[in-house]
């Protein structure tokens, strides 16, 4: 009768450690989908750093286009040509980023 004892306890201890195992798998799986998640916010927040960026140098070189132009007939002119040099340097930035 004690060795039925001692074969249910060992069989009690080998479902804890067989649960155990399956448990530690499952947060090894969640921690690597967690990581992937990371790695794909952080690039997110990269790309969105780099949009601001943009969009700050774009405001400053209005801001200077403005400065210059002044009241003059072809500052709406310049303010378009100016733009669109900048479209044509992003899209150029955004190629060489590529």
């Amino acid at each position: 009768m004690a060795k039925e004892k001692q074969l249910q306890h060992l069989q009690h201890i080998e479902d804890k450690l067989r649960r155990l195992i399956q448990r530690h798998t499952e947060v090894q799986q969640r921690l690597m989908r967690t990581q992937e998640q990371l790695k794909q916010l952080e690039g997110l927040v990269e790309e969105k750093d780099e949009q601001i960026k943009n969009f700050q140098n774009q405001e400053n070189i209005a801001k200077i286009v403005d400065t210059i132009a002044g009241n003059t007939a072809n500052s709406t002119e310049l303010k378009l040509k100016l733009n669109e040099y900048i479209r044509e340097i992003d899209k150029c930035i955004a190629y060489l980023q590529d």
